[in-house]
C-alpha cells in the first residue's frame, strides 16, 4: 500500500498552508504526491443548477465528472468512509506518498501543526506524533525550514 503521512492540528493551526508547502517541496525530491482532505462539516462540490446538481437531485447516488484534464467523483455516502477503503478503492498506484489534512485518529503517522497562540493544547501528545511543528505566524521564515526538516523526517522514516 502506498505510504500515507497526517497532517493535524485545531481549525486555523496552519495545516493547509504547511501542506502547500510541504508538496512542492517533495515533489522537488522526485515524489509523486496525492492528499486526501477530511472535512469534518458538510461540503458541496457540485452548485445548484448544475448537470452533476441535478444528476444527484435525480436520485443518482453516484457521479462521475470527468473531462481530458480532471475526473471526480461524487458519492452519497450514510457514514464516515475510513482512510484504508479511499486508499484501497480510490488512489492510484503511480503515487509515492499520500498526504492527509485531518484523520487525528487512526494509525498513519501524524504530523500536528499547533498554534500556541490560538489554542492552549496540542491535538495529541508527543508520543502519538511523528513530529510536532510549531506555528507562529510571526515568524515564516521558521515554518519554511520545519517544512524541509518534515519533508526530510517523511523520507527517512516513511519513504525509505
Amino acid at each position: 500500500m502506498i505510504p500515507v503521512v497526517s497532517i493535524i492540528g485545531w481549525s486555523n493551526s496552519g495545516k493547509t498552508t504547511f501542506i502547500t508547502q510541504l508538496i512542492p517541496e517533495l515533489k522537488k525530491r522526485g515524489y509523486k504526491i496525492a492528499t486526501i482532505k477530511h472535512d469534518a462539516h458538510k461540503f458541496e462540490i457540485d452548485k445548484p443548477g448544475k448537470d452533476s446538481w441535478r444528476h444527484r437531485k435525480a436520485g443518482a447516488e453516484q457521479v462521475v465528472l470527468t473531462s481530458k484534464e480532471k475526473l471526480a467523483l461524487i458519492k452519497e455516502v450514510t457514514e464516515q468512509v475510513e482512510l484504508d477503503y479511499i486508499m484501497e478503492h480510490y488512489i492510484g498506484v503511480e503515487f509515492d506518498l499520500v498526504i492527509t489534512e485531518g484523520y487525528k485518529t487512526g494509525n498513519k503517522p501524524k504530523v500536528e501543526i499547533f498554534r500556541p497562540a490560538v489554542y492552549e493544547e496540542p491535538v495529541l501528545s508527543e508520543e502519538e506524533l511523528l513530529t510536532r511543528v510549531v506555528n507562529d505566524y510571526k515568524e515564516p521564515k521558521m515554518l519554511a525550514e520545519k517544512v524541509t526538516e518534515v519533508a526530510d523526517l517523511i523520507e527517512k522514516e516513511i519513504l525509505d
